[in-house]
């Protein structure tokens, strides 16, 4: 019977007592390597008591026993661990279908993630469907021919050496021409063919001198194998100064290793289309996999966990939620809007703005000339006619400058023409330059030092957007352009007819740091326009380091538009899991009181964090109560028995998910001076779900966190820009990527939304 767990370190789980003490064991990779001796000792070092989780669940223990948790998820995990491949929290079983099938050697497997919690009912499994791209274990020459484009067979190896190595270089391979099938890393590939490679020979037993052998001569005396493709490149499998050249016909690909899924939507945009369809399971397919792979005889319930006595009822929870019914809406005119009771929806056909921007100094940048996907001459006026029609008046562009895409390969280039088309536009008209709109036929690398030099150096707003969108002249696409055009100018699009509920009356090198983003509302109580603040802080660090500064800035910044200091701050916080709530508290809030707390100004703060990487799904128990997409309607609340069983946490789903299984976000009450209610804090971000400035719908996250979201994202292209200036200077550029003034906004835009 299985009655251990282990973590695959060193750390082993025991439903019983072991023996302690030294072992030795004598083992061998199989009958064509050496036997080895190995020594391992046991020791005891801690009994867990189940008790201390009890007392916790009921509120009885005031912190959670992780070391009681971290060993029953690991129970639950071995019985899939065994039989699947394994990657973080999630399994994924490597029989795939047919119709999963990639192609490029590659393939879908299916999957779940899994996580124990704690909730009101006591500690529950968290599981849900997942879907990832993995490598076929294919001969190695096999994989090549279906991977490397102009592949077509071993004579391409040498002509294609960089293809190759690029597709190999790192992946674990099997090799076949020895019983033991050992492992081994692609280093790379051989500078010599099979038949040009000869390294000395070592007798391993000592009786005879060291002999130079030819490759070939050395696979059939020693292993009985003749190579068959002498004139191709091997793989070199050397490790620790250790040549090890193996030919690829004996090399095939290891079992599980996966294939990221940005290098799929390069490789082949159809291919990362598929893998995202079937990501997106519809909520009642999803649902059926889930309750397929709780029950396999390869999931999470297997005989170890029932070995340590671990009962798990095998049935969804049953839970009961609420619809937060869809708030009043205003626009210009007509004043009041009707919004669509299913999807929440509401469109700006003949109606206006809440506060629409007039535009009278701006200028074209058309990037398409020569292009396949020139732009239409019909652009300006479908621009300017859908800006009137929302209530922005929009002028004829003072500049209209055609040019080539060729002018994003280089910052010099870019900031020498935004500079000139500034200065011609106030040669014809006096005043700032309120707009440039950038017309591009495609996405480009180039973009981000269009927004380092516009946003940090002239301090001028642009948009852009792409020529075969706006070509087609449709007045969905203009409309969803002029909305994001008026948020960046300081207008607003759409306000909340009432005043919000309660207040009546945030992978690459490790060098690199991480951009930390804050934004704050300048206009209450609408709350529908943002300041934000960017800062670039350690690598990996999810503390805000300059979190109460940044704050600070933010509320001083609020003062001086609307002449007093916010008596009521409410602070959104993502992208930090459970385990760092403490650091949340304990620093960052303090860090927040610290900087804006005088004797004269105290505001009260309630400080909410607001997660999306969870496993959590809800599903209607009726799926006809769903309408077409078969998900929960918008505005569903769940804050009974999934949730804490003592803390303020809730699941919020504030979006239509059309496509897909909609995820909700579960928000977590971490601090609360304003005393909310669950009825009023969940009716006030529900509420101001709807008031994000890029959409005419309620989105699925509380739009300050969306927005700080796209301050960070903003952070990295400027982060990109400082990497490349400093690396022409310098062999290291991570200095630069830290230097604050690379971030700092043009004092134009300090306090509009730039990054909408």
């Amino acid at each position: 019977m299985l009655k251990t767990a282990y973590d695959g370190e060193k750390n082993i789980f025991s439903a019983e007592t072991l023996p302690t003490g030294d072992f030795r064991v004598e083992l061998s990779d199989g009958e064509d390597s050496k036997i080895r001796s190995y020594l391992f000792t046991i020791k005891f070092v801690n009994e867990l008591k189940l008790s201390k989780l009890k007392d916790y669940l009921r509120g009885n223990l005031s912190y959670i026993p992780r070391d009681i948790l971290q060993g029953m998820d690991l129970v639950m995990k071995d019985n899939p661990s065994r039989h699947r491949i394994s990657v973080g929290r999630s399994f994924y079983s490597p029989n795939y279908r047919a119709e999963d099938d990639l192609y490029y050697g590659l393939a879908a497997y299916r999957g779940f993630q899994q996580s124990l919690r704690p909730t009101s009912q006591g500690l529950t499994l968290v599981l849900d469907y997942s879907v990832m791209a993995f490598r076929k274990p294919l001969p190695v020459l096999d994989f090549l021919k279906d991977h490397v484009q102009g592949y077509r067979g071993v004579n391409d190896v040498t002509r294609l050496r960089q293809q190759v190595t690029g597709a190999l270089k790192g992946l674990k391979v099997r090799v076949t021409h020895r019983v033991t099938k050992q492992k081994y890393t692609v280093a790379g590939l051989t500078t010599m063919n099979a038949r040009g490679i000869s390294f000395t020979f070592d007798d391993p037993d000592g009786i005879s001198p060291p002999t130079e052998i030819n490759l070939v001569d050395y696979f059939m005396d020693k292993w009985g194998k003749d190579i068959v493709y002498k004139d191709i490149l091997c793989l070199d499998l050397s490790k620790n100064n250790r040549p090890n050249y193996v030919p690829m016909e004996f090399c095939v690909l290891v079992e599980g290793q996966r294939y990221p899924k940005e290098q799929l939507e390069r490789l082949d945009r159809d291919a990362g289309v598929f893998l995202k369809k079937l990501s997106v399971a519809p909520a009642k397919e999803r649902k059926d996999r889930i309750d397929e792979m709780v029950r396999a005889e390869d999931g999470p319930c297997g005989a170890v966990m029932k070995n340590f006595e671990i009962g798990v009822d095998k049935n969804m929870t049953r839970v009961v939620g609420r619809v937060i019914g869809a708030p009043d809406l205003r626009l210009g005119s007509p004043s009041l809007v009707k919004v669509d009771r299913d999807k929440c929806q509401w469109n700006l056909v003949g109606k206006s703005l809440v506060e629409g921007k007039s535009i009278e100094r701006w200028a074209l940048i058309d990037f398409t000339q020569g292009d396949r996907f020139q732009l239409h001459g019909s652009f300006i006026n479908n621009l300017r006619r859908r800006c009137t029609g929302l209530g922005m008046s929009m002028d004829e562009p003072l500049v209209y400058q055609s040019t080539f895409m060729k002018e994003f390969s280089a910052i010099s280039r870019i900031e020498g023409l935004l500079k000139s088309v500034v200065a011609e536009a106030m040669r014809r008209k006096s005043g700032k330059l309120q707009l440039i709109v950038c017309v591009m036929t495609k996405k480009d690398p180039g973009y981000k030092y269009l927004k380092w030099v516009s946003e940090t150096k002239i301090g001028v707003i642009t948009q852009c957007c792409l020529s075969m969108n706006a070509n087609k002249g449709q007045d969905q696409y203009f409309s969803n352009l002029c909305i994001k055009i008026n948020a960046k100018l300081g207008g607003s699009n759409v306000e909340l007819s009432g005043r919000l509920p309660h207040f009546e009356g945030k992978e690459h090198d490790s060098s690199c740091p991480s951009i930390a983003a804050v934004v704050g509302t300048v206009n209450w109580p609408a709350a529908n326009r943002y300041a934000a603040r960017v800062c670039p802080q350690e690598n990996r660090k999810e503390k805000i380091v300059n979190f109460g500064m940044m704050c600070s800035d933010l509320v001083n910044t609020y003062a001086r538009i609307n002449g007093v200091k916010p008596s009521r701050i409410v602070v959104f916080r993502d992208g930090v899991s459970e385990g760092q709530f403490d650091m949340v508290l304990n620093e960052e809030l303090i860090n927040l009181m610290r900087a804006i707390y005088d004797d004269h100004y105290r505001p009260t703060i309630t400080l909410v964090v607001a997660q999306k990487r969870h496993q959590t799904r809800l599903f209607l128990q009726n799926g006809r109560d769903g309408g077409a997409s078969g998900n929960v309607p918008p505005g569903t609340v769940v804050d009974t028995i999934i949730v804490h069983p003592f803390e303020f946490d809730f699941y919020l789903c504030s979006h239509y998910g059309g496509l897909g299984t909609s995820k909700p976000t579960h928000y977590y009450v971490l601090w609360d001076e304003n005393r909310f209610t669950s009825d009023s804090l969940q009716k006030l971000i529900h509420h101001m779900c709807f008031t994000f400035a890029r959409c005419t719908k309620p989105v699925s996250l509380v739009p300050p966190v969306y927005y700080a979201d796209l301050v960070a994202y903003r952070g990295r292209l400027f982060q990109e820009v400082a990497m490349e200036l400093q690396s022409r200077t310098s062999s290291s550029s991570s200095a630069a990527a830290f230097d604050q003034s690379f971030y700092n906004l043009h004092p134009e835009l300090q306090n509009i939304m730039f990054f909408v």
